[in-house]
């Protein structure tokens, strides 16, 4: 394959692809940004390998992490909650790898959603594509109302709905300043906020020891004897399931990152690989102790009954007599929103270019500005956000059970079409005559894996709203557990009948369009030779 770069008239560079190759269209033309970076589909491939794993880090472990482990506690038990996390743990590493076999091959805008519709059916990409949008929606909405919660912490002077209006205009600055920009805040937004979660966890075994406050109380395991390991039954387990989904949620992102990725054959897999062992970790950890710090019947945690909510770290340090640090916790709460926020944004706004690109949406939605800015998805995105002021009446408690119960059914229902179109990926591929060795990465223990990906999460969204039949009908409860899947069928059928849409044969699925040329990776310099605190540094931030 030969690059020739030209400057047209307009001083716009390109840079053209010639030759023979199977994954590359013959003759195609790219718009290069200013930087240097490849313009494609009107957005910018400007992330690197150390962007991709530190946004996704960076979008899954958000400021509502540090309390709503408490609030996982508190309905489950420290012993209950662990198992939900692990459980779903496992889900999304299976996810992950049924995304990763197809992302590498195919990293173009919208991911699964696109793939959906060129594998399994036109209208299962119209629903999948509006669930995943109102997904990172609900996403942005609990991320205003964490702000409110935090702030709320220091003074109750200003009313929640301040603070969340004065969060939207941080951020509705911050998401327009460009891809690049955007990636290099991430990044290291996201490694102050790993620097934090390590001192988080050894300020909780500082306080469980009894080393940090007045008392010197040795706390041990304690909390698992007396409230219990477990706490209301079944019930707490659907909550803390779904509320395990939504934390996990964000990690498939690194599929949508794809499409504005340097070099996506290298860098998704290995984002994959590295991200989620460290995502388990930090979540287990975090939630292992949570339920050593505090009782889960502890009145100060965060539940749809509480009017305010305090993080576990927050109260362990008040009960060692040591309060003033609770402000501690608070900065690093607040720091890690700026992170968090950012990726919902940008996933928010890169699944509406996707549907109005395709024709699924409003036109204007697909705009972007010259160096690959979506401002007006953005815009609308950040605005949807505000529904959080909704807590102003409701209670931040309320609306935090509310977001979760439809954000965790909608992660259910993205990640179960994910491992559909994973499936009827890998058919298409071996029926068309293609080997399995020669995908750049192969998913572990296919099918098993992806068939695991399809059961548990069906199930779990079914299960979701369990509890709304127990002691009685909670119609109001049945609505927001269910009306995900319900409007998910509605687009799916609406559309099906509409559009006319059918399922599309396996030897016609498109396995063709958006492929790319396998580059050699090449090193500029021996790795092994460097400093070990360089060494350090590039197997936590690569």
């Amino acid at each position: 394959m030969s690059l020739q770069s030209e400057i047209s008239k307009n001083g716009v560079q390109t840079t053209a692809v010639s030759g023979q190759s199977s994954t590359a269209e013959e003759g195609t033309t790219y718009n290069v940004a200013g930087n240097g970076n490849v313009m494609e589909n009107g957005l910018q491939r400007g992330l690197e390998s150390r962007h991709l794993v530190m946004i996704s880090f960076g979008g899954v472990v958000g400021a509502s992490i540090w309390y709503g482990t408490g609030f996982a506690v508190a309905y489950s038990g420290p012993v209950g909650a662990l198992i939900c996390f692990f459980i779903v743990g496992i889900d999304v590493y299976f996810v992950m790898q049924c995304l990763g076999e197809m992302s590498t091959l195919f990293p173009i805008p919208g991911a699964f959603i696109e793939l959906s519709g060129r594998f399994v059916d036109p209208a299962l990409a119209f629903s999948v594509g509006y669930n995943y949008w109102y997904l990172w929606i609900t996403n942005i909405a609990g991320d205003f109302n964490a702000s409110s919660i935090i702030m709320g912490y220091w003074t109750s002077a200003v009313p929640s709905y301040g603070w969340i209006l004065i969060w939207w205009a941080f951020y509705q600055v911050t998401t327009l300043l460009g891809v690049v920009v955007w990636g290099e805040m991430e990044f290291y937004f996201a490694c102050w906020k790993l620097i934090c979660i390590m001192g988080g966890f050894i300020s909780a075994i500082l306080l469980n020891t009894g080393a940090i406050g007045h008392g010197h109380e040795y706390i041990g395991f304690r909390y698992w004897k007396d409230p219990g390991p477990f706490a209301n039954g079944i019930n707490g387990f659907g909550q803390s399931f779904l509320l395990a989904a939504v934390y996990y949620c964000g990690t498939e992102m690194l599929a949508l990152t794809a499409a504005e990725s340097k070099r996506p054959e290298r860098d998704v897999p290995r984002a994959i690989k590295q991200t989620f062992w460290r995502i388990l970790i930090i979540f287990m950890g975090l939630v292992f102790f949570a339920g050593i710090l505090v009782p889960s019947n502890s009145p100060e945690l965060l539940t749809a009954a509480t009017k305010s909510g305090k993080s576990p770290w927050t109260i362990a340090f008040t009960n060692a007599g040591a309060p003033q640090l609770g402000n501690v916790v608070n900065v690093v709460m607040i720091t890690a929103q700026f992170s968090s926020m950012n990726s919902a944004l940008y996933v928010a706004s890169r699944s509406l270019v996707t549907l109005a690109s395709r024709g699924r949406a409003p036109k204007f939605f697909a705009k972007t500005t010259k160096n690959g800015t979506p401002v007006y998805s953005l815009v609308f995105c950040n605005a949807l956000g505000l529904i959080a002021i909704l807590n102003y009446r409701a209670g931040p408690g309320k609306v935090f059970t509310y977001l979760v119960d439809i954000s965790g059914s909608a992660t259910y229902v993205a990640w179960a079409v994910i491992g559909v179109t994973h499936m009827r990926f890998r058919r298409a591929w071996v029926l068309q005559g293609n080997r399995v060795e020669d995908l750049p990465y192969k998913a572990l223990f296919y099918p098993y894996g992806t068939w695991f990906v399809i059961f548990i999460n069906t199930f779990l969204t079914l299960i979701a709203g369990y509890s709304v039949f127990i002691d009685g009908f909670d119609a109001v409860g049945f609505v927001v557990n269910y009306i995900v899947v319900a409007v998910f069928v509605v687009l799916f059928v609406g559309w099906k009948i509409i559009k006319r849409t059918k399922m599309v044969p396996l030897m016609e699925v498109d396995l063709v369009t958006g492929r790319r040329e396998i580059i050699p990776d090449i090193e500029e310099a021996p790795k092994k030779d460097a400093p070990w605190y360089i060494r350090a540094g590039r197997s936590i931030f690569s």
